[in-house]
């Protein structure tokens, strides 16, 4: 009777500290020393899909409903037309879900889990997965959208281990929704570091195994309705352990919109590509595969949107070269003119910074009132002590934050 009575008590004492700390999580924002700090917040998950959603419901509940209220004005702003509409048409419009099931089941599980765990609809947290797809739709009726990621990948040498990096570039209202989800390894799935906002599964990440993704928009090349959408891609591809199983998912899978994927395995660099159907692998240097770099549009995928034909032609044509995409990327060709063994964790933080163009600029410093920024810059070391540094916001403006692996 004692030992029953003590074991009550202490289950009792449990559940009262884990009940005390949801509740502080769940109000961190309001804490300087975690979401007001000048570094990006790190969430804690583990368990299954649908147990890491809800913990990410959870712990982010406020923050969640605060940026999802932002979402929609944007929407209403952009379009001049309700948001609830309009995300309405969009789902109507397409049928994600379908290709979700067939290749990566287990996140739609995860997006209910943060649905049941903030107290959003489901619609609304689906709908919030897509941002590709959605920009994808809007560009389908309007052709209004510019987009602004910039990644970079470079193979390990005598002088420094293997590098994929990136600015993740991304519309105003995400400023301040910054987090660093951590997913604790197990036996099903590796142990990862995912940076996205708020209520949201990713926007880029590593995991344990020196696997990384680096996506950006290529608004130009086919797009599906029932392809596989970008935040699931990066998901999936981060499932995986090694390379065989990487390349045989990304080359078996339909996508959703036109994207460029710069993908680290270990000392193995990739940069591909893709359209609904097509998927190309591109060198910047002909034939050269320890260097790799992009920015916003296509170079050797030819699968272009009838609207983007004349646009595509001009590209190929050398013919657009002040244009945004094409002036970062002659930034990039620029500073990384210079073998692979040069490239320096330095020199690939510079270029990061970088705004040799006042105009088009690497490095997009956040305004009131602007469009897009840079949400957060990342660097991922892929080979030795394998670590993810993060900035909240842009570079210039922040420190790199570094991250270890504890698999």
């Amino acid at each position: 009777m004692k030992n029953s009575g003590y074991t009550k008590l202490l289950l009792a004492i449990t559940l009262l500290l884990v009940a005390c700390y949801l509740v502080g999580c769940s109000q961190a924002r309001k804490d300087p020393s975690i979401f007001n700090s000048k570094d990006v917040p790190v969430i804690e998950l583990s368990g299954s899909a649908y147990e890491r959603g809800q913990q990410h419901g959870q712990l982010l509940k406020n923050d969640i409903a605060e940026v999802y209220s932002k979402w929609k004005q944007n929407i209403n702003k952009d379009l001049k037309r309700d948001a609830d509409s309009v995300l309405s048409e969009f789902i109507d419009a397409t049928n994600f879900e379908l290709a979700i099931k067939k290749w990566t089941p287990g996140f739609l599980e995860e997006v209910k889990g943060i649905a049941d765990g903030s107290g959003q609809k489901y619609a609304d947290v689906y709908a919030f997965q897509l941002v590709d797809e959605f920009w994808v739709y809007i560009d389908s009726i309007s052709n209004s959208k510019g987009q602004h990621c910039t990644c970079i990948g470079v193979s390990s040498s005598k002088n420094h281990p293997a590098y994929t990096a990136q600015n993740m570039d991304l519309e105003n209202y995400m400023n301040g929704y910054q987090v660093l989800l951590h997913i604790h390894g197990s036996s099903e799935v590796p142990e990862q570091y995912l940076l996205t906002c708020a209520g949201l599964i990713v926007t880029t990440g590593m995991n344990e195994y020196g696997i990384s993704v680096n996506p950006n928009t290529l608004m130009e090349l086919q797009s599906s309705n029932d392809g596989l959408p970008v935040a699931y891609v990066i998901r999936g591809i981060l499932d995986k352990q090694n390379n065989e199983d990487v390349l045989s998912f990304i080359n078996s899978i339909k996508y959703a919109s036109g994207q460029n994927y710069v993908i680290g395995i270990q000392d193995s660099i990739y940069d591909f590509e893709t359209s609904a159907t097509q998927i190309t692998r591109f060198y910047p240097i002909k034939e050269q595969n320890r260097i790799v770099y992009h920015t916003n549009h296509a170079l050797v995928n030819h699968n272009v949107k009838p609207w983007y034909q004349n646009y595509h032609n001009k590209v190929m044509a050398g013919e657009t070269k002040d244009m945004n995409s094409e002036t970062r990327f002659g930034t990039l060709e620029r500073r990384l003119d210079m073998s692979f063994e040069e490239i320096s964790q330095d020199i690939i933080k510079s270029t990061l910074r970088s705004k040799d163009n006042e105009k088009h600029p690497i490095c997009a410093t956040y305004k009131e009132g602007g469009g897009v920024f840079t949400f957060g810059s990342v660097i991922y070391t892929l080979t030795g002590k394998r670590s993810v540094q993060v900035t909240k916001g842009s570079p210039d403006q922040a420190e790199y934050k570094e991250h270890f692996f504890t698999r």
